[in-house]
C-alpha cells in the first residue's frame, strides 16, 4: 500500500500538471507574459521586443493562435496577449479576446511594432518580453515552465526576482515516482480524490477530438485514418487522438487538459485510453485508474527529458497510453514494463521539429507503435534487455531515453532550429 505522504504528492503532481490550456502552449506562454507586461505598464504598449530561446521559436513558428483570426508566430502571440489577454487566466489567457482587441493587435503588427530576437540560452523554455509605452518600459522573464515568471522590472527597477531563477516552479515532490509506485497509486487511490481532475480531462480532450473529427482543420487526418484503415479500436484511437491534436494546432479555441506543459502530450496520453475503454465497455472506475496511471507515467518520462527538447513528446505520451491500456485490461507489472520497453525499442528517434498540424500524424504513428507494443506484451513477448538502448528494467530504459532526449539531442535541437529558420 502506498504511504499517505507519497499518495498526497502524486495527487499534487496531477493537480499541477493536468491543467487547461487554449492552443499550443508556447505561443500561449508568450501571450501570458505580454499580458502581464501590459498590466504592469499600465496601458497598451507602443513597442514590444521578444527574446526567445530556440525551442520557443521552434514551437511558435507554425501554429495558429486561438482567437486570432488565423494568425501565427511570435509577434502575433505577443501582440494578442498585450492587447487582448487576461493574465489572470494563465494558460487560457486568450479566452476572451474581443474584436476591438484583435483589431488593435493586428494594427500593431502591421506597423511593425513587435520585434523578435534570438535568446542564446541553455534553458529550452526561456524568453524575455520587453514592452514600452512613452518613457516607461517593463521586462518580464519566463524560465523552465510556461507561466513561471522569474523576473519583473519596470524602468530598470526590480519589482520581482525569483529566489530560484534556475529551478522549475513545480512544488510537488516527484522523487518517489517509479513504474511500481505509479501503479500502486492507480490501484489504491480513492477515486473521489481524482474524479474531478479526470472527468475534466475526459470532457475537454474528447470534446476537441470530436471537433477535430467533424471540423475543417489541417488535412482532416482523423477522417483520413478512418477511411484508409480497417475499422478497429486501434484505428479509432489513432483517429480521435490525431484529430484532437490537429484541431488544437490549427487554432481551435477549445481548451485541452495538458500534461507536462503540452497539449499534444495531454491528448496522446488520454484520448486513446478513453476511446479504448468506451469501445471495450471498461467500467468507469477502471478508466479513471488507467487515466491516472497514464498521466503519471507520462509525467515520469518527461521528468528525464524536460519540458522542451528535440525528442518528440508524442512518443512518451503514447508509450504511457499503451502501458495504461495494458494496465486497464489487467496486465501484470511485467507486462506493463514490457509494453514500455517494446515501445521504446521501436520509436525513440522521432524528432520534435516544432509544434504544427503534422504533430497529429506523429501521435497517430506513435500510438500505432504503442499498441503493437501492448499486443506483444500481452502475449508475454518483449525485446531482451540490452537490445539497443533497452536496459534491465523499464524504469532504467526510461531514464536512458530521457538522457538521450535531454543531453544527447541538444545539438540536434540547435540544428533543427537552424534548418527551420533557413529561407
Amino acid at each position: 500500500m502506498l504511504d499517505k505522504k507519497t499518495e498526497a504528492e502524486f495527487l499534487s503532481i496531477l493537480t499541477e500538471e493536468l491543467i487547461p490550456a487554449m492552443g499550443c502552449t508556447e505561443p500561449i506562454a508568450l501571450a501570458f507574459a505580454a499580458a502581464r507586461a501590459r498590466e504592469i505598464l499600465g496601458g497598451n504598449p507602443e513597442q514590444i521586443t521578444a527574446q526567445c530561446s530556440g525551442n520557443i521559436i521552434k514551437n511558435v513558428r507554425c501554429v495558429c493562435i486561438p482567437n486570432s483570426g488565423g494568425m501565427t508566430g511570435i509577434e502575433a502571440a505577443c501582440a494578442l496577449g498585450a492587447f487582448g489577454g487576461n493574465a489572470s487566466r494563465a494558460m487560457e489567457v486568450l479566452e476572451d479576446v474581443s474584436p476591438d482587441s484583435l483589431a488593435a493587435a493586428q494594427a500593431f503588427l502591421e506597423e511593425g511594432r513587435c520585434h523578435v530576437e534570438y535568446l542564446d540560452s541553455e534553458i529550452p523554455l526561456h524568453f524575455i518580453i520587453e514592452a514600452s509605452r512613452g518613457t516607461d518600459s517593463v521586462l518580464v522573464e519566463v524560465r523552465h515552465d510556461h507561466t513561471n515568471i522569474v523576473r519583473i522590472e519596470k524602468n530598470g527597477e526590480n519589482l520581482f526576482r525569483s529566489k530560484a531563477m534556475d529551478q522549475e516552479s513545480r512544488a510537488a515532490n516527484r522523487s518517489a515516482m517509479s513504474i511500481e509506485s505509479i501503479k500502486e497509486f492507480a490501484d489504491t487511490v480513492d477515486i473521489a480524490r481524482v474524479r474531478p481532475l479526470l472527468e475534466r480531462q475526459i470532457r475537454c480532450n474528447m470534446d476537441i477530438a470530436y471537433e477535430g473529427m467533424s471540423g475543417d482543420y489541417g488535412l482532416g487526418i482523423g477522417r483520413v485514418i478512418r477511411a484508409a484503415y480497417p475499422e478497429s479500436v486501434v484505428t479509432r484511437m489513432r483517429a480521435y487522438a490525431a484529430a484532437a491534436s490537429e484541431a488544437r494546432m490549427d487554432g481551435c479555441e477549445m481548451p485541452v487538459i495538458i500534461n507536462s506543459g503540452s497539449g499534444n502530450q495531454g491528448i496522446a496520453c488520454s484520448v486513446p485510453v478513453i476511446v479504448y475503454a468506451r469501445e471495450k465497455a471498461i467500467p468507469q472506475e477502471r478508466l479513471y485508474r488507467a487515466l491516472a496511471f497514464s498521466s503519471l507515467l507520462t509525467i515520469f518520462q518527461k521528468e528525464f527529458i524536460g519540458r522542451l527538447s528535440a525528442f518528440c513528446g508524442a512518443v512518451s505520451a503514447s508509450c504511457a497510453a499503451g502501458a495504461a491500456i495494458t494496465y486497464m485490461v489487467g496486465g501484470t507489472v511485467e507486462q506493463i514494463k514490457n509494453t514500455i520497453d517494446n515501445t521504446l525499442a521501436d520509436i525513440p528517434g522521432i524528432i520534435c521539429d516544432g509544434a504544427k498540424t503534422s504533430c497529429a500524424a506523429k501521435i497517430a504513428s506513435s500510438l500505432d507503435a504503442s499498441m503493437l507494443a501492448h499486443t506483444l506484451a500481452m502475449q508475454d513477448k518483449a525485446y531482451a534487455a540490452y537490445t539497443g538502448i533497452l536496459k534491465e528494467d523499464a524504469g532504467e530504459t526510461i531514464s536512458c531515453v530521457g538522457h538521450i532526449g535531454k543531453v544527447g539531442m541538444r545539438q540536434t535541437d540547435k540544428e533543427i532550429v537552424r534548418v527551420m529558420l533557413q529561407e
